[in-house]
C-alpha cells in the first residue's frame, strides 16, 4: 500500500487539489448572488402607506426632511446625503417594543462604529413630548453616539408625512385625527440614493443579525 501511494502519490495530490478547485468554482457558481432589493409602495403592506402612493411601482426616493436633533442641531437629508442609514420611529415614553428596539439599534451602531458611511435616524412619534431635552436624556440613558445616530423631533405633520410617504412604516392611527401615528417595529434601511431596500423587526435579534449583514453588503457594493 505504502509503495503504491509512493508511487502515484503527486498524482493523487494533484487529483485533490484540482477536485477541491473544481467543487468551489461549481459552488461559487451555482449559489445565487446576494441582491437586496429596491422598495416602490405598491409592495409594502397598505396599512403602512398613504394612500395617495400606495400604487408607486418605481423611483420611490426618502423625501428631504428637516427636524431637531437631540442636541437641538438641525438635521436634514444633507447630513445623510451619501450615507447608507437605518431609521426608525419611536417615542421615549413606550414602555413595550421601544426599549427592545433601542437596545438592538445600540448593536447596529456599535457594529458600525467605525464605519463613517452609516448611520442612525429615529424619529419621535410623540415630538410634543418628545423635546430637545427629553431626547437628550434618552440618548444618554442609552449610550447614542452623537455622531452616529440622530434622535429627532419635530412638526407633527412632517414627521407623519416622513413616516407613511418616504419610509413606508407607520400605521395610521385614530381616523378622526389626520395625523395619529402608530409606530411599528419596523427599522428601514437606506442606500446611498435615498431607496428603501429592506424592513426589519427591530424587536427581533436574528432580524438585527439580518440587518448588520445587509448594511455591510451595501457598504461593500455601493
Amino acid at each position: 500500500m505504502r509503495s503504491f501511494f509512493n508511487k502515484y502519490r503527486w498524482f493523487l495530490i494533484l487529483f485533490l487539489v484540482f477536485s477541491t478547485v473544481t467543487l468551489s468554482v461549481f459552488y461559487t457558481a451555482l449559489k445565487p448572488a446576494k441582491r437586496l432589493p429596491v422598495y416602490d409602495p405598491v409592495m409594502v403592506n397598505p396599512e403602512l402607506v398613504d394612500s395617495t402612493i400606495q400604487e408607486v411601482s418605481k423611483n420611490h426616493r426618502i423625501a428631504d426632511f428637516s427636524f431637531i436633533n437631540q442636541n437641538g442641531k438641525v438635521v436634514t437629508q444633507k447630513d445623510y446625503e451619501g450615507k447608507i442609514y437605518v431609521a426608525d420611529f419611536f417615542f421615549t415614553t413606550c414602555g413595550s417594543i421601544c426599549p427592545k428596539m433601542t437596545t438592538n439599534l445600540v448593536d447596529v451602531q456599535n457594529a458600525f462604529l467605525n464605519n463613517p458611511k452609516v448611520m442612525l435616524l429615529s424619529h419621535s412619534v410623540l415630538p410634543d413630548i418628545d423635546d430637545v431635552a427629553v431626547l437628550k436624556n434618552y440618548a444618554l440613558r442609552n449610550k447614542v453616539i452623537d455622531s452616529k445616530w440622530n434622535l429627532v423631533t419635530g412638526d407633527k405633520k412632517e414627521i407623519y408625512r416622513m413616516a407613511r410617504l418616504s419610509y413606508l412604516a407607520v400605521k395610521q392611527g385614530k381616523p378622526n385625527e389626520l395625523y395619529d401615528m402608530v409606530h411599528t417595529e419596523n427599522f428601514v434601511l437606506v442606500d446611498t440614493k435615498r431607496r428603501v431596500r429592506g424592513f426589519y423587526d427591530g424587536t427581533k435579534k436574528e432580524e438585527i443579525k439580518r440587518l448588520i449583514e445587509d448594511i455591510q453588503w451595501l457598504c461593500d457594493n455601493e
